[in-house]
């Protein structure tokens, strides 16, 4: 009785959504399903009407047992923690695991969406993939139930999300800095839209007040949070006369970047330059020297994304919309006090 209700309520919203639009049931239901065959024109005033008129989708509707996880792009081994968290907790409930990448030549908007729809998934997690109104709003009329980690801007609290203490462990980072007897501490950091480089960013800012340090706005550069991106801002920071005694870089990439630039300028890590990253990927205690950094629990992010999509997906309740993750530093060889000890 209770799903033949359901399926009459759903069929009469089609119908109506059908009706506005001027099209047949079967073009809606088309749209609904993420299958070919409707013009694009058709689909987006399908899927306006969808959305004016809080079109839902039965939550008992069936879907296949996987987990899309989304990638703003698939470039380094942070993204393999991430999905090694998320798989360690879906697989034991038969759930299996699919890459997207929105970076490259598929268009968001258009492509990924419309196959989404179509593998009718269990839940989506986005990974620093920054989706779009419509998006939100297409897997919300669906009833497929969704949780960013590690948002690229302000939580938005309807969404639950996963991220890291970013602001403190660019205190703890400047602080250890600070306490060897750095004074000029310059900043790599990421791209300013990422919420989680801005959160550095305003750690090492705040450490540097607390500790009654003047802050330069010239020891700070923003780079692409990759090799490259690192290399090219602390080559430009080590030409300067008054060049930083140390460095701290928004990601392991880029402080393995600072290692080339200091290299390539003459100077010794630690001895003449330290270098502290964040995140520790597995490559940072092989590097040399072995890097510190501030660790960030990426495969617990995943997991904890996860678990929190699983009880979305059965009807519980979550206890927080958001939740942050300890970061910590991890002390290894690339920092050391300043050429002519700390007083220097």
């Amino acid at each position: 009785m209770g799903d033949g209700s359901e399926r009459i309520r759903t069929e009469i919203s089609v119908s109506r959504i059908a009706d506005l639009a001027g099209v047949s049931a079967s073009t809606v239901s088309k749209v609904i399903h993420g299958r070919t065959g409707v013009s694009t024109g058709t689909r987006q005033r399908i899927e306006r009407l969808i959305r004016e008129h809080g079109f839902q989708k039965s939550e008992k509707a069936e879907t296949v047992p996987i987990v899309e996880l989304v990638f703003q792009a698939l470039d380094s081994l942070w993204a393999l923690e991430i999905i090694r968290g998320v798989e360690e907790v879906v697989r034991p409930h038969g759930l299996a695991v699919t890459l997207t990448e929105m970076r490259g030549a598929q268009t968001p908007e258009s492509v990924w969406a419309q196959q989404m729809l179509a593998r009718r998934p269990f839940g989506v997690i986005a990974v620093s993939a920054e989706l779009s109104e419509d998006q939100l709003a297409q897997l919300n009329s669906r009833a497929i139930p969704l949780v960013a980690l590690d948002p690229t801007g302000e939580p938005s609290h309807p969404i639950p999300s996963v991220g890291a203490t970013n602001w403190n462990g660019g205190l703890l980072a400047t602080r250890h800095l600070l306490g060897l007897g750095h004074h000029r501490i310059a900043m790599v950091g990421g791209p300013d839209e990422l919420l989680c480089c801005r959160a550095r960013l305003d750690g090492y800012r705040a450490a540097l007040d607390a500790a009654g340090v003047p802050q330069d706005a010239d020891l700070v550069r923003v780079a692409p949070l990759h090799f490259e991106g690192g290399r090219a801002a602390a080559a430009g920071l080590l030409r300067r006369s008054d060049r930083p005694t140390a460095v701290f870089a928004a990601n392991d990439l880029q402080a393995l970047g600072v290692y080339g630039a200091a290299r390539a300028a003459g100077l010794r890590v630690p001895d003449d330059l330290s270098v502290l990253g964040f995140d520790d990927l597995a490559f940072t205690q092989w590097s040399d020297p072995p890097l510190t950094t501030v660790r960030q629990p990426l495969v617990r992010m995943g997991a904890t994304a996860a678990e929190m999509l699983l009880d979305l997906g059965s009807g519980r309740r979550l206890e927080q919309d958001r939740i942050e993750l300890p970061t910590e530093l991890v002390v290894r060889g690339s920092t050391a006090p300043p050429p002519g000890g700390p007083a220097d």
